[in-house]
């Protein structure tokens, strides 16, 4: 198999760099790089071999001198990482090889995390707690959702993080019924309600991915219905949440509480699993049919967003355990109390 993505490479192999392809022929790894990361490579992948390329040889032409040498073998690769024109370079310049697509192999693997991973990413949503719960007290009227983004991010890095686990959403009000909205120059206090979606990313590479909605002031009535009503489909579909257990099954959990309670069609998927990535493998939503399997880890976030007003998103990073699952964010709550911090 020829793995192009760079995130599959880094996880088959440990190497952290870029630019890098991995051929597996027969079982046996070469990494097809360049002298960048000659020291690299030997240190994040000892016993693995490698191509180093010169600088006059592209890194798609170096993988097909990989793939013609291998000889007339089948190799898979991945349709969504491999362009079309470089595809059709590895048929032109390795018409030896014949190349098969193989969807979602890797992305299969990486959903079912070992014990190392999941230490990973309990250090991940560690570090995203401890962030926030610093920002908390600064959520101060007249601060902007771009200068807490700063903060919060500061604040991971200083107990070790990398940085953030992908752009935060830090939204006010309305701006909090947009669920990819980022955060811009409103400011807190404008509404009482504030949305704060964010994750930390360690230094391997590992992710978190949480929402919590604060109140900043006193809210509306309307604000506290929708607010008890996401939390209880929250706690329905957390509940459900085993091996075996379809993902779809599990959104049509928290989707029937909202429905019911007359806030009509949630918008999006329930929930996605991550890690190196902040989406990965398994999805929680109605066109996803696949089983919940031990060790996979998902996101439980289901809304409300009135459009022009406000939304309300909560959000727990969940790992299925081989009897049913375990809250890793358990220790941030999100009861209504909690959720005041005026």
């Amino acid at each position: 198999m020829l793995v192009t993505s760079e995130i599959n490479v880094r996880y088959l192999t440990g190497f952290t760099g870029d630019s890098t392809y991995l051929l597996l022929d027969q079982g046996r790894p070469l990494l097809i790089s360049d002298r960048r990361y000659e020291t690299q490579l030997a240190e994040e992948c000892p016993g693995v071999d490698s191509f180093i390329r010169p600088p006059d040889l592209t890194l798609p032409l170096a993988a097909a001198q990989a793939l013609a040498k291998a000889g007339g073998k089948k190799f898979g690769f991945d349709p969504h990482s491999t362009s079309f024109a470089l595809y059709t370079l590895f048929k032109e310049q390795a018409a030896q090889a014949t190349l098969v697509p193989v969807e979602g192999l890797v992305e299969g693997l990486r959903a079912v995390k070992d014990a190392d991973e999941i230490a990973e990413i309990r250090r991940a949503v560690d570090l995203a707690i401890e962030g926030i719960n610093a920002l908390k007290p600064r959520l101060t009227s007249g601060r902007t959702e771009r200068e807490c983004a700063w903060e919060l991010e500061a604040t991971m890095r200083c107990s070790g993080a990398a940085g953030f686990a992908f752009a935060p959403i830090i939204a006010v009000g309305d701006r909090a019924a947009m669920p990819h909205y980022h955060a811009g120059d409103r400011l807190i206090g404008e509404s009482p309600l504030i949305l704060v979606d964010w994750g930390a990313e360690t230094h391997s590479c590992y992710r978190s991915d949480l929402t919590r909605t604060f109140f900043t002031g006193r809210p509306g009535s309307e604000m506290e219905r929708v607010y008890e009503v996401v939390l209880e489909a929250q706690r329905q579909a957390i509940a459900a949440i085993r091996p075996g257990v379809a993902g779809k099954a599990v959104d049509a959990i928290a989707r029937k509480v909202i429905a019911e309670a007359g806030y009509g069609e949630l918008g999006h998927g329930l929930g996605h699993g991550f890690g190196l990535e902040i989406h990965e493998q398994p999805r929680l939503a109605p066109n996803f049919p696949h089983v919940l399997e031990a060790n996979m880890v998902v996101t439980v976030e289901p809304a409300i967003y009135i459009r022009g007003q406000f939304g309300v998103r909560i959000e727990d990073d969940v790992l299925v355990t081989p009897d049913g699952c375990e809250v890793l964010s358990r220790a941030l709550p999100s009861d209504w109390e909690s959720a005041q911090i005026a």
